[in-house]
């Protein structure tokens, strides 16, 4: 079969990281390179010889040899772009989000279908071997009903000014518990965020999504804090796991819980008669061996097999509306 030829759009922050897995990949030849920078291109040149280099998308886009585009470029530009690219013929991988609004990301889609070009958004953590270890606990009954979950991604550094720290930060943690719960509608959603470095761009904020079955989840984003954290944690009725990506033991599962044991009679507890009684389970630890592979990767090897019509797209629109409708929401 032979390669997709592939060009980039971006070598910034995350760009190097997307092309230097695109080189490497069998399934891939990467054509051209378009970034505005020449710091950024004289990078590519150094390590890509071979590797065309433009200052802007225009003839990468147009460039009827190329098969796929890839999008690593600040968020507001994502939506333009992708619909350049894609009204040219060109499936798209763009970084998450995949645009600010629902009507863009929908946009998109109708566009993508149209064209029958693949449209899928780079929500890399889907791909992390630990989320998906995680994902199989849950569908296999393991932690029992889902009672809520709560998610931090902290750190001290990287202030953006083109977008606050939610959409910085939290569309991977909306992306994961989303692939967890099916992509479940949420019910509500609400935020607290606070502006304290740049005025406008909240530096921390505290998400709040309600889902179906009083399922809850609690997202905590901030670049402004002491701890560089990482951590998802799930409680459940029968057991609860912490997926925490800092750690070497990426999950560990904790045989915890309470349960109710039988309804008292009335002669059995005169002071509180029909009280429950309750069980306080507090059994083993377990951490189990995640075998470790490159999240990125996978994410573009699965990229290929979705235009060659392997698979169906596991960050296609559907996912990826979800994820900015709640960050939407969350405005």
């Amino acid at each position: 079969m032979n390669s997709i030829r592939v060009s980039q759009i971006g070598v910034g922050y995350w760009g190097p990281n997307l092309l230097r897995n695109f080189v490497s990949s069998p399934s891939f030849s990467v054509k051209a390179v378009a970034d505005k920078s020449q710091e950024r291109r004289n990078l590519v040149a150094k390590l890509y010889p071979s590797i065309e280099l433009h200052g802007d998308a225009d003839k990468l886009i147009d460039d009827p040899e190329v098969d796929a585009v890839v999008i690593s470029t600040p968020v507001a530009t994502h939506y333009e772009l992708a619909i350049r690219a894609i009204q040219a013929g060109k499936h798209v991988l763009v970084e998450k989000p995949m645009a600010t609004s629902v009507d863009e990301v929908e946009h998109i889609a109708r566009e993508a279908d149209a064209k029958k070009v693949i449209a899928m958004v780079g929500h890399t953590f889907l791909f992390n071997q630990a989320v998906r270890f995680v994902k199989g606990l849950i569908e296999n009954g393991d932690l029992g009903e889902i009672r809520y979950i709560y998610s931090q991604r902290l750190n001290l550094g990287r202030i953006r000014n083109d977008v606050d720290a939610l959409w910085n930060l939290a569309p991977h943690d909306i992306s994961i518990i989303q692939y967890w719960l099916d992509d479940a509608e949420p019910e509500a959603v609400s935020r607290v965020g606070v502006d304290y470095i740049q005025e406008g761009i909240d530096d921390v904020v505290f998400l709040r999504v309600s889902y179906p079955n009083k399922v809850l989840a609690h997202i905590h984003v901030s670049w402004l804090d002491p701890h560089k954290v990482r951590k998802i944690t799930i409680v459940g009725s029968k057991k609860m796991v912490v997926y925490d990506d800092m750690a070497e033991n990426k999950v560990a599962i904790f045989d915890k819980g309470i349960d109710p044991l039988a309804v008292l009679g009335q002669d059995m507890d005169y002071d509180n008669p029909g009280a429950l009684e309750f069980n306080h389970r507090s059994g083993d630890v377990v951490m189990p061996r995640v075998p470790w592979q490159e999240p990125l990767k996978v994410e573009i090897e699965h990229f290929a097999d979705c235009i060659h019509g392997k698979v169906e797209c596991l960050t296609g629109a559907t996912h990826a509306s979800r994820v900015v409708g709640i960050l939407g929401q969350g405005q």
